[in-house]
C-alpha cells in the first residue's frame, strides 16, 4: 500500500501535485496561489501557502515567470549605504518582514556612496528582472527614465532625488540637526565641532546645513565652529576628533552626523578622558547607547517605521496603486541620555 503524497514528499522533491493533495485543491490553483494569480480566497491560498511551508516545497520562479500572465518574479531589489550599517540593517529587515506577507524575497546590495556602484547595482537588478526597486539613491540618478520605461516602480528612502513625480520615505535631517545643534549651544556651547559624511550625499548636506542654521539663529560666529567633512568611518571620525581635541582652541561639544562617526567620536573622547567634559550628541542612535557612561544622547531616526512605509508603498504600487507620488518624512526623536546634557563653559 502506497503511502500519501505528502508524507512521501521528504523522500523526493516535492512536487505541485503533492502540495495539492496536502491542500485538498488542485493543481491550477497551486499554482495561482505561488504566482500570485487572482480569482483565489484567502482561505484557499492560506491552505496552499501552508502546504508550501509543510512540505518545503520551492517555486521555480524562472518557470513560473514564463507562465505568469502579469512576469511577476517575486522579488524586489534593496541598494542601502552598506548592509552592515545599523541604520540600513534595520531598513533592510523591516522590508524584509513587509515583503514576507507578500511571499516576496529580498535581494540586497551596499551602495557605499559610489554613484558608479549604485548605476551596477540597479542594472544587475533589472537583469534578474526584479518587481520593483527600494533605494538609497544619489541625489540624481541616471537610471530614472529606465526604471520608468520598464515600469519597475521605486521608492528611495532615506535620500531624496531631484525630481517630483517620486516615492520617497525619509527623516527631517535638516531640521533635526538643528535641533541637535541648538541642544548644545542651550547648554552653554560656542565651540562645536561638526563631524559628518561627505557633502556630496544629501543626507551629510542637510544635515551640516541644519547644524550651520542653528549657530546662526543663536548669533555664533561659524568661526567658532570646527567643521569636518568627508569622514565615512569610524577610524576617520576617531581621527578628526582627535586633532580638534589636542588644538589650542578644541571644541566643548561635538555633533556627530551619522553613527559611525559617532563610534569614531567616543573613542577619541575616552582614549582622551574627556566624555564627561566635552558634550555629544549623535545622529542616529547606537547599540548599547543606554548603556554607556555617560549614556550617549542622539537623534534617533527610525529606520524600522522607514523600511515598513517604504514597502508598504512599493508593494501598493505594485498592485496599481496609480496616485501621486508620496512624500512621507518619518519623525525622529530625541534622546536625552547624558552626553548631550554636560554643561558647557557658559552653561
Amino acid at each position: 500500500m502506497s503511502e500519501p503524497d505528502h508524507l512521501a514528499a521528504g523522500r523526493t522533491r516535492t512536487t505541485m501535485k503533492q502540495v495539492a493533495s496536502l491542500a485538498g485543491v488542485g493543481v491550477k490553483t497551486v499554482s495561482r496561489v505561488v504566482n500570485n494569480e487572482p480569482n483565489v480566497s484567502a482561505a484557499t491560498a492560506e491552505r496552499v501557502w501552508h502546504a508550501v511551508n509543510v512540505l518545503n516545497y520551492h517555486v521555480d520562479l524562472g518557470a513560473g515567470n514564463l507562465r505568469r500572465a502579469d512576469g511577476r518574479t517575486r522579488t524586489i531589489g534593496l541598494l542601502v549605504g552598506s548592509v552592515d550599517n545599523p541604520f540600513s540593517a534595520s531598513i533592510h529587515r523591516a522590508v524584509e518582514d513587509i515583503a514576507e506577507e507578500h511571499h516576496v524575497a529580498v535581494f540586497a546590495s551596499s551602495l557605499d556612496g559610489d554613484s558608479r556602484r549604485e548605476e551596477g547595482a540597479v542594472s544587475a537588478f533589472m537583469r534578474r528582472r526584479v518587481d520593483g526597486l527600494i533605494l538609497m539613491a544619489t541625489r540624481q540618478p541616471d537610471y530614472l527614465a529606465t526604471l520608468r520605461d520598464r515600469g519597475i516602480p521605486a521608492v528611495f528612502v532615506d535620500r531624496t532625488p531631484v525630481g517630483d513625480d517620486l516615492d520617497v520615505v525619509a527623516s527631517d535631517n535638516r531640521a533635526s540637526a538643528a535641533r541637535a545643534t541648538a541642544h548644545l549651544i542651550a547648554r552653554g556651547h560656542r565651540r562645536i565641532a561638526l563631524l559628518a559624511d561627505r557633502l556630496s550625499i544629501q543626507t551629510a548636506d542637510e544635515r551640516y546645513r541644519g547644524f550651520m542654521e542653528a549657530l546662526g539663529e543663536a548669533g555664533i560666529p561659524t568661526k567658532l565652529a570646527s567643521v569636518v567633512t568627508e569622514i565615512g568611518d569610524e577610524e576617520s571620525a576617531r581621527l578628526a576628533l582627535g586633532r580638534l581635541l589636542d588644538s589650542d582652541t578644541p571644541p566643548t561639544a561635538v555633533f556627530s552626523a551619522q553613527n559611525l562617526i559617532t563610534f569614531g567620536a567616543l573613542r577619541a573622547l575616552r582614549e582622551r578622558g574627556l566624555e564627561h567634559e566635552v558634550a555629544l550628541v549623535g545622529f542616529d542612535d547606537i547599540p548599547l547607547a543606554d548603556l554607556m557612561d555617560p549614556g550617549v544622547t542622539v537623534v534617533a531616526q527610525d529606520p524600522q517605521q522607514i523600511g515598513h512605509r517604504a514597502a508598504r508603498i512599493l508593494f501598493d504600487r505594485l498592485d496599481g496603486d496609480r496616485r501621486p507620488a508620496q512624500r512621507v518624512v518619518v519623525p525622529t526623536l530625541f534622546v536625552e541620555r547624558g552626553s548631550g546634557e554636560i554643561p558647557g563653559p557658559g552653561g
